[in-house]
């Protein structure tokens, strides 16, 4: 197995840092690895924001429920969403930008995105860092983007920590995810497998969670069910709108 699959099929969020400093030439590559991600027609309209200041870390923790990862990590990414750049260049050949009024340029924001947190990611893993994906970001999204001083057509779409992991964090195991079987179809998708691996699943994350002493943890249906019977993170509909986002191309 060669580095790089091994460092892939390893990886786990951290949530516990030993707080020591992330290297300036460590970050400064990180984010020139980053930069290669891929984005759409290469309009690159992804922005990245890293704070170090420890008050704003804690402001931004708060800002994401109050999550302890978040206030110890000794960098915070945000991910932005930046049409701000491209209607430069639209606007620089006379034309007019209107793609953050479609769901496709919501769609093609918040993918690019997530290609970007996994490229930055896997450069800081690839040091010995940490890192754990923030989709609270969004959860009170206006107090971020003035924060950030993020102009119209902009948008935090998601966050990440980076740190070096303390030894019981390296060390945890890792967590199951639900069988191949269900998640990888050859020509069509199979509801039956799906179905039937979200079973499977929740019976090996219940043998995951007594196997190593995690009565803390939730069952996969009862995780989800938290989250997904409901609209958790309401106030990004409004705030997408405030910077220009929303939908104008349903006919």
């Amino acid at each position: 197995m060669n580095e790089t699959i091994k460092q892939l099929k390893n990886r786990q969020s951290i949530r516990d840092f030993t707080g020591e400093t992330v290297k300036e030439e460590d970050l400064k590559v990180i984010f020139e690895t980053a930069q290669r991600a891929p984005t759409s027609i290469n309009a690159q309209q992804i922005s990245l924001i890293y704070t170090r200041d420890k008050e704003k870390i804690k402001q931004i923790a708060e800002l994401c429920g109050g999550q302890p990862q978040v206030e110890s990590a000794d960098v915070f990414v945000t991910i932005v969403i930046d049409f701000n750049r491209t209607s430069i260049a639209v606007e620089n050949v006379g034309k007019e930008h209107v793609i953050e009024k479609s769901a496709e340029g919501i769609m093609v924001g918040a993918i690019d995105a997530g290609i970007m947190l996994s490229s930055l990611q896997t450069a800081a893993e690839s040091f010995g860092y940490g890192t754990t994906a923030i989709g609270a970001v969004r959860m009170n999204p206006e107090k971020l983007i003035e924060i950030l001083e993020l102009p119209p057509k902009t948008y935090p779409a998601v966050g990440t920590t980076i740190g070096v992991p303390s030894k019981n964090a390296k060390n945890a195991p890792l967590k199951p995810r639900v069988p191949m079987e269900s998640f990888v179809f050859e020509e069509t998708y199979n509801k039956k497998a799906v179905k039937d691996g979200v079973i499977q699943y929740e019976k090996d994350m219940k043998k995951f969670r007594d196997d190593n002493n995690m009565d803390y943890l939730t069952s996969y249906c009862e995780q989800t069910a938290t989250y997904y019977s409901s609209i958790y993170f309401n106030k990004s509909g409004k705030s997408l709108r405030s910077q220009g986002f929303e939908f104008q191309d349903e006919l």
